[in-house]
C-alpha cells in the first residue's frame, strides 16, 4: 500500500488546436469510473489530480488505455505522465535560482519529460543567446525566455525533434498552482 495516494496526470496533446478535444467535465467521471478517487481537473491543457493507492506507472497505463475509448483522439499524440504529489513538488524545489521569480520580464515553463533523460531532451535545445536559458532537472527541463523576445526564441524548434513526444510543456505558473493544489489535499 502506498503512503501517499496523491498523483498529478499531465495528459499531452490534448485541447490543443481545436485537436483531440477532451472536456474537462468529462474527463472526471472517466477516471473516476477507473477507480480513482477525488479526481479535480485544472484549466483544459490535461492537468489531473486524482487519489490512488496504484503506483504512477499502473496509472498513466489505465489512464492512456481509457482515453481513446472515451474520447476521440490522434493516439500517435497522446501521452500520460503521472506524478506523485511529492515529484511534482521536487520539480518546485530544485527550480534553478530566480526561475519564474519575475513573471513580466521572463516566460517559463516546465517541460516534464517521458521515457527520456536529461541529457537526450537537453539535446534537441537550441537557445538563442540573450533570449532563451534552459536548465537540466530531474525528469524536467526549466526553459526560460525573455517576453520582450519571445519572437525571437528557438524554444518552438524542439517541436521538429523526435525527442518532443517523450515531453509535456506546462507554464511555471500552471506547475506551481498544480504543486500547490497538491498541498492543498494534505496528507
Amino acid at each position: 500500500m502506498r503512503d501517499d495516494p496523491r498523483h498529478v496526470a499531465l495528459l499531452r496533446g490534448i485541447n490543443v488546436g481545436g485537436k483531440n478535444k477532451v472536456p474537462m467535465a468529462e474527463l472526471r467521471p472517466c477516471l473516476e469510473g477507473l477507480g480513482f478517487a477525488n479526481v479535480a481537473t485544472y484549466i483544459a491543457s490535461g492537468n489531473v489530480i486524482l487519489d490512488s493507492e496504484r503506483d504512477p506507472e499502473d496509472v498513466r497505463r489505465r489512464i492512456e488505455a481509457a482515453l481513446p475509448g472515451q474520447f476521440r483522439l490522434d493516439v500517435e499524440l497522446i501521452k500520460v505522465l503521472v506524478l506523485s504529489c511529492a515529484e511534482l513538488q521536487a520539480v518546485g524545489e530544485a527550480k534553478p535560482a530566480g526561475f519564474g521569480e519575475q513573471p513580466g520580464v521572463f516566460h517559463c515553463d516546465a517541460i516534464f519529460l517521458m521515457d527520456v533523460g536529461s541529457e537526450a531532451a537537453m539535446a534537441a535545445f537550441d537557445p538563442r543567446e540573450g533570449v532563451d536559458r534552459v536548465w537540466p532537472g530531474k525528469g524536467v527541463i526549466y526553459s526560460e525566455r525573455l517576453s520582450a523576445e519571445r519572437t525571437k526564441s528557438r524554444l518552438g524548434k524542439i517541436a521538429s525533434s523526435p525527442v518532443y513526444r517523450r515531453m509535456t510543456i506546462r507554464n511555471w505558473n500552471t506547475t506551481v498552482r498544480l504543486a500547490e493544489l497538491c498541498r492543498q489535499r494534505g496528507g
